[in-house]
């Protein structure tokens, strides 16, 4: 008995489960495991009662080492799973003619469903030039030179797009069903479908949407959970908006410092609400001085980054439309 003691001493918990031999009288073929720590087999229950008392201490032992271990591996999955959250996202385009940094702002850039290409409002709005230096039409794509579509040829431009495996225009199709748009009828589900299809290809709005209809339970049923699950996948690659979302969620959970750092990592793509919120939380004293001088810093460098002349009377030039 001394020897059957000693063996399952020496042997992990782990071991323990693949051996087959009673802990109390020591014969092959046990299978009736310890219910608490799952780390000794007895012949039957007889033999497991006989034991129990001898047992005890080694069984609570098991139990302790077994929670400490899943409360480190927990600790390590969190940290793991926060080091890439908050890992600062991959660079935003460039655009694809003037290469500078895209705005964040949708009102930025234009989608051109001729060619799949993303361009700055600058570059969108700019005269277009012949090879002899002759401004020409300026009703084509800045990339591809192909005229302007009709509202519904560029429905038509996108399905074919759709053919080619293009994220934005499957993500534009999911945005015809979930507000029944361009002769398409109103279907959350559809559109939940395309923005996965979407957002497996890349497009990280994608995400994004698929969150907020989780959150909202627009057409589906409300999941919290999963409505964050999207927003740090969205976050991940790169969507300010799910970044500041999250944001949101921690503010809301009082987790001040991690509301700081998404709210950051937000205003370094450009998303002012993101440094407005990091503002009020300094005035409140939830944040330092340090945090809103490193938050205005950011986003004076973004705006460095995407400010040209081309956009800016881009921007002039659509402001002016708003009113006249």
């Amino acid at each position: 008995m001394r020897e059957v003691k000693d063996i399952f001493q020496n042997m992990s918990a782990e071991d323990n489960k693949n051996v087959s031999v009673c802990a109390n009288c020591g014969k092959e073929g046990a299978n009736n495991i310890c219910n608490k720590c799952q780390s000794v087999k007895y012949c039957n229950a007889v033999c497991k009662k006989v034991h129990k008392k001898k047992h005890k201490k080694d069984c609570e032992e098991h139990i302790r080492l077994a929670a400490e271990k899943r409360d480190e591996e927990l600790k390590l999955a969190a940290e793991l799973h926060d080091a890439k959250l908050f890992k600062q996202p991959p660079p935003a385009d460039d655009c694809p003619i003037c290469f500078l940094r895209m705005p964040s702002l949708e009102s930025g850039s234009i989608y051109y469903t001729c060619c799949g290409k993303v361009i700055c409002s600058g570059c969108s709005y700019a005269p277009v030039y012949d090879d002899q230096g002759n401004e020409v039409d300026n009703q084509k794509c800045p990339y591809c030179r192909t005229p302007s579509p009709t509202e519904g040829e560029a429905v038509e431009r996108e399905k074919k797009r759709m053919h080619l495996d293009d994220p934005i225009a499957i993500y534009h199709k999911g945005v015809y069903y979930r507000d029944g748009m361009n002769d398409y009828p109103q279907d959350y589900v559809k559109a939940l479908e395309l923005w996965h299809r979407a957002a497996e290809l890349g497009h990280a709005g994608a995400y994004t949407r698929i969150g907020y209809l989780y959150h909202q339970g627009n057409g589906i049923e409300v999941d919290k959970k999963k409505a964050m699950y999207y927003y740090e996948l969205g976050a991940i690659q790169g969507n300010a908006m799910a970044r500041h979302n999250l944001g949101n969620k921690e503010y809301r959970a009082d987790n001040m410092d991690r509301a700081v750092k998404h709210w950051m990592i937000a205003v370094r793509s450009g998303h002012d609400d993101s440094l407005n919120n990091i503002k009020e939380m300094y005035l409140q004293g939830d944040a330092t001085k340090e945090d809103y001088t490193k938050a205005l810093q950011l986003y004076q460098t973004y705006l460095g980054e995407i400010k040209s002349g081309q956009r800016d009377k881009a921007a002039a030039a659509d402001e002016r439309n708003r009113y006249y």
